[in-house]
């Protein structure tokens, strides 16, 4: 790094007058329209008043909402709330077949949120048989649902499903969130997993770098029982509450970029269905909820390499494959030292 004297001169080597060394003050004036430019401008301005006064009448009713996981599906197999959905493509090119596994606590449109914005649309686009398990709604009946029933028991059939309707004996299984941690414990669980490729995303293995969301939990200040209701699992507002302090400031500062954007449809309705998609969280099972807490959050397990579920001790190490891992820079709820390791 250069000293200040390399920089700037001193002022006994300043020999101009000072008058020379006084810069203009740049002049913050915009450049002035030209005459013909002005009819344009007008008009411009008040067809986009136009469509913000529209937009923001459909806004506050709460109608033209965008559709949301609108890439055509059926339902292969489905077991309790449970469903396996295969995406419609006649045009599939590359195998193995791809399984996303989703997290617990949130709707699976996110990863199909509305067309052109779609990862499902993207990978049957480039000629691949897409997946998705979906939870469903849990309520009174999945309460006691642990890790042991998705790993062993759900994913193992869903996988087994995926292999009949395609022929394929393999599958890339991708895994999202929570869902991804379940995708590893299972690849690495069964030594007969047929996964060739494992993808993890945004999915969570340094449970002490969760930040404010994980920090009541992790020191004792907030128990689980204490958020699981009547039903024996943790309500979807608990959830919601918990995300929104993470940032409380961020939704005024979408709105504000709402309102500015509001004449333009195609950005109303992104953010419409990205706003619908952050409120829109279902019941967390109470058994698996406990032990996120237990043996994630308060023991961080996953860091040592190895968990144990039920009478086995399952080593992160035994998965096989090529396993890919994709993060997002700028996340506060799945923060990249969380995902990192």
């Amino acid at each position: 790094m250069p000293s200040a004297s390399r920089v700037m001169p001193s002022a006994s080597r300043v020999t101009a007058p000072a008058s020379r060394l006084i810069m203009p003050a740049r002049r913050l004036i915009a450049p002035a329209l030209k005459p013909g430019d002005l009819p344009e401008r007008l008009q411009r301005d008040l067809e986009r008043s136009l469509l913000r006064a529209r937009n923001g009448i459909r806004y506050v009713r709460g109608v033209s909402r965008p559709p949301v996981g609108a890439t055509p599906k059926d339902v292969v197999w489905k077991r309790g709330k449970a469903e396996l959905w295969r995406y419609r493509n006649e045009a599939v090119r590359y195998a193995p077949p791809v399984l996303i596994v989703h997290s617990l606590v949130s709707r699976s449109y996110i990863l199909d949120l509305r067309p052109g914005n779609s990862l499902v649309e993207y990978l049957t686009a480039a000629g691949l048989d897409v997946f998705m398990l979906d939870w469903g709604v849990p309520d009174e009946r999945d309460a006691e649902n642990d890790f042991e029933r998705y790993v062993d028991w759900y994913l193992p059939r869903a996988v087994a499903a995926v292999r009949r309707e395609t022929g394929c004996d393999e599958v890339t299984l991708a895994g999202y969130c929570l869902g991804g941690v379940f995708a590893a414990l299972y690849a690495a669980g069964h030594s007969a997993a047929p996964v060739r490729n494992l993808v993890l995303m945004a999915t969570p293995i340094d449970f002490g770098e969760m930040g404010a969301m994980a920090a009541p939990l992790r020191e004792g200040r907030l128990n689980p029982d204490e958020l699981i209701d009547d039903t024996g699992n943790v309500p979807a507002d608990a959830l919601y509450s918990g995300f929104y302090m993470l940032a409380p400031t961020v939704e005024v500062a979408q709105k504000a970029t709402l309102l500015e954007n509001l004449w333009n449809d195609e950005f109303v309705e992104g953010f419409q269905a990205m706003a619908q998609w952050s409120r829109d969280h279902v019941p967390f099972p109470g058994a698996a909820f406990r032990q996120v807490v237990e043996l994630l959050v308060r023991e961080n397990v996953l860091m040592t390499g190895s968990i144990r579920l039920g009478d086995r001790r399952i080593d992160l190490a035994n998965v096989r494959g090529n396993v890919l891992n994709a993060l997002a820079e700028r996340d506060n709820v799945v923060p990249p030292p969380a995902v990192e390791p």
